[in-house]
């Protein structure tokens, strides 16, 4: 429990006592002003329950305060504020507990699913699945931090016309080229099919309109999407050909998805397979249509009205027997509650499928899932760039691993320029500016609100001042290279005078508990990265304001590197928690 909280309990303890009133909770400020005190309380909410001004109801707490518990060392009354200055050796003691274990949490007797990545076979990753990983593993860490069992998966979108699309455009203009031959890595091999397709498919479609057909018209009719078509309807059929092309292709693509994961440092608990899902989601129709949830219409096609529930009619199978989207994410989540003993979904998806999800959802509920309930869409906002959004099908994406060799080499230039590193040798300058590129991009990413659209400057982002990673890690380096200079060993300090910028130092560590606990409940990993900034931003100060390492008094010095120790741990605990390395030197 942190000072803020203890006094909290204490004057819900006094209220009681004094005016007999319970449950009153009343605003407790850090002290931020030139009055005297490390916090302030509000007093005003009494006003009008006790009918007194609020300078005697001040008084009359400070006074209860002081007498009844152990706390205060003085008080004062200000326009109805009430500044406290909490006894000294309170931050000792409450320094002393976050030193032994500011992150034990509780463990929590739940589980929890988390989804994120989940791409598609038919190109490699990009911008905006770098921020949908780093954002999914990020909130899978809070969660096992903040004491819940966590599952990290992924769904891999192996099957649909998208991937029938690459397959074709390799089997007319591939020539029997593969990654080996080529030396490309597997998956943006196949990605280079998929928009070479769509050149194609555009030249068709021109031709056509030519020929007199309505642009909608030709999209149909166009020779490349009728074999795409016919491709995708022989693979649900289990033509041998086509499924062992289809393999082969994805094959590629995994090898290269697990180069780029491996270095974005991300990884899945449990791997599925929309391949095999799609054929659970099927299923399902026939059990809704037999509940009388789902309707066919006279086509064949299946449909979920869900008109009362302020949606639309939604299509789950097609009139040829082809499934859609909808119906795979059916397949799916029953698949997942039925094989794993979870309680609650957390879906990592971008905000342009929020009404995907709530039709999903509405859909579940309906065929009578209870877990329905526990499902949650964490929608997050678009990732954009100076130069606007990208488009996959022109090739016009900002490829991940081309995104993270340039925030490697901005590292390099920047460090190089700073005048950071170079003491190490040119093996450890390597592992450090990969350490610092990718601190510096996941920082970026990650220290945003998840709901909001992001700018993304790779060159901004690298900054060694600011709020940026680099600028935490310098600060976790800093720590290292005093402690060494101290030859530092723990020894417990029980008695010290505490200044106001160590009094704040001790207050922001003892706040990491509930940060973690606050991020899980919100899903939003921003809040630990800010967390962690504040905490920097007040070492940086209580290290401007304590020349450690010339303090001649022992006891002191030794607690002020207690404090400098705790801080480091507590900065490479929050950055871990954001998918984040530390290094020892910069």
């Amino acid at each position: 429990m942190n000072i803020k909280d203890i006094i909290e309990e204490k004057l819900s303890e006094v209220i009681l006592n004094v005016y007999q009133l319970k449950d009153i909770k009343l605003e407790i400020q850090e002290n931020k002003t030139e009055f005297e005190g490390d916090f302030t309380i509000v007093t005003f909410p009494l006003v009008k329950q006790l009918k007194k001004n609020p300078e005697s109801i001040g008084v009359e707490l400070g006074e209860a305060l002081t007498e009844q518990t152990d706390v205060l060392e003085s008080f004062n009354v200000v326009k109805g504020f009430l500044n406290v200055k909490v006894k000294n050796q309170f931050f000792i003691d409450n320094f002393r507990s976050v030193s032994e274990n500011f992150s034990t949490i509780e463990k929590k007797n739940a589980t929890v699913m988390v989804e994120y990545s989940s791409p598609n076979t038919n190109k490699p990753l990009h911008l905006g699945h770098v921020r949908n990983n780093l954002l999914g593993f990020s909130v899978a860490q809070i969660l096992k931090e903040a004491g819940y069992n966590v599952i990290k998966t992924q769904i891999i979108n192996d099957r649909g016309i998208h991937i029938c699309k690459s397959m074709l455009a390799w089997e007319k203009f591939g020539h029997g080229e593969t990654p080996e031959t080529t030396g490309e890595k597997g998956d943006k091999f196949v990605g280079n099919y998929y928009v070479k397709f769509d050149q194609e498919y555009k030249k068709e479609i021109a031709e056509l309109v030519e020929q007199g057909m309505t642009e909608d018209q030709a999209k149909k009719e166009a020779p490349s999407m009728k074999e795409a078509q016919k491709m995708l309807l022989d693979w649900e059929n289990g033509d041998e050909k086509v499924r062992a092309l289809w393999n082969e292709m994805n094959s590629w693509v995994y090898k290269g998805f697990n180069e780029t994961y491996t270095r974005l440092g991300v990884d899945f608990d449990k791997i599925q397979h929309e391949s095999n899902t799609y054929i659970l989601g099927k299923d399902l129709i026939q059990t809704g249509l037999d509940k009388g949830v789902l309707y066919q219409k006279e086509d064949g096609s299946v449909w979920c009205d869900l008109t009362d529930e302020g949606l639309d009619q939604k299509l789950l199978l097609r009139s040829d027997g082809t499934s859609v989207y909808m119906t795979q994410d059916l397949g799916t989540a029953v698949e997942r509650f039925k094989d794993n003993d979870i309680q609650k979904l957390i879906y990592t998806v971008g905000n342009e499928q929020d009404y995907h999800f709530q039709v999903l959802f509405k859909i579940l509920k309906k065929l009578g899932y209870a877990w329905a309930d526990q499902l949650f869409h964490l929608s997050y906002g678009m990732v954009e760039l100076p130069n606007g959004k990208m488009k996959s099908r022109e090739g016009t994406v900002v490829d991940a691993d081309e995104l993270m060799q340039e925030m490697h080499d901005t590292a390099a230039q920047k460090a190089t320029d700073n005048g950071k590193l170079e003491n190490l040798s040119d093996e450890d300058k390597k592992t450090s500016y990969e350490t610092i590129g990718m601190g510096a991009l996941k920082y970026f990413m990650l220290k945003v609100d998840p709901k909001k659209k992001m700018l993304f400057n790779p060159s901004e982002s690298i900054e060694f001042n600011g709020n940026t990673g680099p600028f935490i890690q310098y600060t976790y380096a800093r720590i290292q290279s005093l402690k060494a200079k101290a030859n530092y060993e723990y020894k417990d300090i029980s008695e010290v005078a505490v200044n106001q910028s160590e009094k704040e130092l001790i207050m922001q560590l003892a706040n990491y508990k509930a940060i973690v606990e606050k991020a899980a409940e919100s899903l939003s990993p921003a809040l630990v990265a800010n967390y962690v900034y504040d905490v920097v931003k007040s070492y940086n100060s209580f290290y401007q304001s304590n020349p450690i390492l010339i303090q001649e008094d022992e006891n002191k010095k030794q607690f002020l590197l207690n404090l400098s120790d705790v801080t480091g741990k507590v900065i490479q605990k929050s950055l871990s928690l954001l998918g984040i390395e530390t290094v020892n030197r910069m």
